[in-house]
């Protein structure tokens, strides 16, 4: 049997975000055990991670992080040395929609993740971590200037944003009350490769291919700090070795960009690939009513993150727009997938007759 020196529960490891995770860290660590850990909601798509499936320091487990036994059951199995946390209901629209789902997963989950970490740790925590990955949407709107730094002062606007800042203050709360080793990050929207295809980039590149409306909030005034998912992964591995127990890190791409302005640039770069007359897209978009409590603007100070851990981004928005648009256009089969449910077959096909 395999010896292996960290014993790492990656939850949420089939989503978009924990897919990059896992695969950095399964190709990266040959001599870490990797466990994910996903309930395989429509989020979750294990054909994200064919390419490693067979590794042979990598297992997929299916559960839920709200299942106390189930938990239980695979800290006993495995021995975990860390959890990086990254399981979550993370749509706005769904959660405005039905936000106690919401609060089940994202508060009640954490919670259950964490005690049961702390209950089979106890307290003898040296080389143990409980890696906490949330969002920028806790800290509310800013206006027209600012950042969000470490210390900016919590102040949820939607369902979704006040779910998971409740779980970072229980993260925090586990670790001033129970000494437990926590490490957090905030992170701002990620875009890349096997994005679900309901928000936004990978959203409009299906309608754009498919000569569908391109709905576009309000007047697509609202600005968001973009990161390549993969930088993001890469500021999770050096989080996760090199961060100070306690301590939290904004990740950010130092890239704001107008809702309208990523759909012209879409637009754009799309008309190229697919040959089209310049401006043929554009025709596409479609300006709909805006969603209650839209946050005007989310901007990321990552300076600490780059400082102290050496942490920056490797893509200009631009070049890794141009990146994720030719991943779409090339895997055709897992958007038709994805949109037509078919991926959910996946899980029964691979692992539930194992």
């Amino acid at each position: 049997m395999a010896q292996f020196s960290k014993k790492i529960m990656i939850t949420g490891g089939a989503g978009f975000i924990g897919s990059h995770v896992v695969r950095l860290f399964v190709t990266k660590y040959p001599g870490y055990q990797i466990v994910n850990f996903d309930l395989l909601t429509y989020a979750g798509n294990l054909e994200n991670l064919r390419d490693i499936e067979s590794m042979p320091n990598y297992i997929f487990e299916k559960g839920d992080i709200t299942d106390e036994k189930r938990l239980n059951e695979l800290f006993n199995q495995y021995h975990f040395d860390a959890v990086i946390h990254l399981a979550a209901e993370s749509h706005v629209d769904r959660s405005i929609l039905d936000p106690l789902a919401f609060v089940r997963t994202n508060v009640l989950g954490t919670a259950t993740l964490l005690n049961v970490s702390r209950n089979h740790w106890k307290d003898k925590y040296e080389g143990k971590l409980f890696y906490h990955v949330s969002t920028d949407e806790v800290y509310g709107s800013l206006g027209e200037e600012g950042f969000f730094t470490e210390e900016t002062p919590y102040d949820p606007r939607s369902p979704y944003s006040a779910s998971k800042a409740s779980s970072d203050h229980f993260v925090m709360a586990y670790h001033h009350t129970y000494d437990l080793p926590v490490i957090m990050s905030n992170c701002s929207n990620n875009y890349g490769s096997n994005h679900f295809p309901e928000k936004l980039i990978p959203l409009m590149i299906n309608n754009i291919k498919n000569n569908k409306p391109l709905p576009v909030y309000g007047k697509g005034a609202n600005v968001r700090d973009w990161l390549y998912v993969d930088d993001h992964a890469r500021a999770i591995d050096t989080i996760f070795h090199n961060g100070k127990i306690g301590e939290k890190y904004n990740v950010g791409g130092f890239n704001e960009w107008k809702n309208i302005d990523i759909v012209h640039l879409l637009c754009r770069i799309m008309d190229k690939k697919l040959n089209r007359a310049e401006g043929e897209s554009a025709k596409l978009i479609t300006f709909v009513k805006d969603r209650p409590g839209h946050d005007l603007r989310y901007a990321i100070d990552a300076t600490k993150l780059n400082k102290e851990l050496g942490w920056k981004p490797s893509l200009q928005f631009e070049e890794g727009l141009e990146k994720t648009v030719d991943w779409y256009l090339k895997n055709e089969d897992w958007v038709n997938d994805v949109t037509s449910g078919n991926y959910q077959k996946y899980y029964e096909q691979q692992y539930a007759k194992r």
